[in-house]
């Protein structure tokens, strides 16, 4: 996915609250909005070279979206709202194998009382439905999820047990927004039950993808399949 808006370099300096930062920019102090509510302090160091996405919106705050920034020479992308709109590109282009015989694809759709991501669907009448979780956390190329505890993931993982129950299909897929991953597990240590949420998903049916990406200053696709250790 190309972004389609300008993209400038900056560094960071600090993060006052989790919906703002503040950068040098064109040797300036500047507040920049922060798309990713996540901690990210492993991330966003003082001093890091981060990318800012031009935001021309007059009703806005801050004229700038910072998208993504280098751990050590490492790009990775902490916008969240860019996991669903790689996935859709991917799931239009086929990268995904098992799920390349789904044609329609239609976003935020409900099943019951719960809403995901995506429903898929074919002329055959086969339906699935698709959560995605963007991931950011990395260490020695390993990468886990979530990075603080989400109740909100759980429940989501327990919804998705409950459509495969009803028969269709069911999917979650972790888009890792770094390149060049080779693991991906649950982060038990920070949030246990997710993990354990995970794994009954799994022995329930429910598919578990994990793709890397390839991240750029001015684009990100989907990459590789990536291991799954749960």
């Amino acid at each position: 996915m190309h972004y389609n808006k300008n993209i400038y370099e900056a560094i960071f300096i600090d993060r006052p609250n989790r919906f703002n930062g503040k950068v040098k920019y064109n040797n300036e102090e500047i507040v920049v909005h922060v798309p990713n509510t996540g901690r990210c302090k492993e991330i966003l160091k003082p001093g890091c070279k981060v990318f800012l996405r031009e935001e021309n919106n007059p009703n806005r705050k801050t004229k700038f979206d910072l998208i993504a920034a280098y751990k050590e020479d490492m790009l990775i992308s902490i916008d969240s709202q860019i996991p669903n709109k790689v996935v859709k590109e991917a799931l239009e282009n086929k990268a995904i194998n098992k799920l390349k015989k789904y044609d329609n694809i239609l976003s935020e759709k409900t099943f019951g009382k719960s809403r995901f991501d995506f429903k898929l669907s074919n002329d055959t009448g086969e339906e699935y439905y698709l959560e995605v979780k963007g991931v950011t956390l990395e260490e020695n190329k390993k990468c886990s999820f979530p990075d603080a505890p989400t109740e909100r993931g759980r429940k989501h993982l327990l919804e998705l047990i409950d459509v495969k129950k009803s028969g269709l299909g069911a999917g979650i897929l972790f888009l890792i927004q770094i390149e060049g991953i080779t693991e991906f597990s649950p982060n038990d240590e920070n949030d246990p039950k997710f993990g354990e949420a995970l794994r009954s998903a799994k022995k329930a049916g429910v598919d578990i993808f994990a793709y890397s990406c390839i991240v750029k200053e001015k684009e990100i696709v989907l990459d590789k399949s990536v291991d799954i250790v749960l």
